[in-house]
């Protein structure tokens, strides 16, 4: 994000390198890897507390 953020288009990581066409395209694939990590992340979406004197 923070490469987009600038206006760069190309971004290298692991020595490899991507080249978007657009800011749109860049967002696109921001986007869908936000979905899959969000997929792949086990959420708590409730959690219940019971608690006793012990009595």
């Amino acid at each position: 994000m923070a490469a987009r953020y600038r206006g760069v288009r190309t971004v290298e990581y692991d020595g490899k390198r991507l080249t978007y066409a657009s800011d749109g395209e860049m967002a696109a694939a921001l986007a869908d890897l936000n979905r899959q990590i969000a997929r792949a992340t086990d959420r708590i979406s409730v959690v219940r507390i019971q608690s006793s004197k012990g009595l």
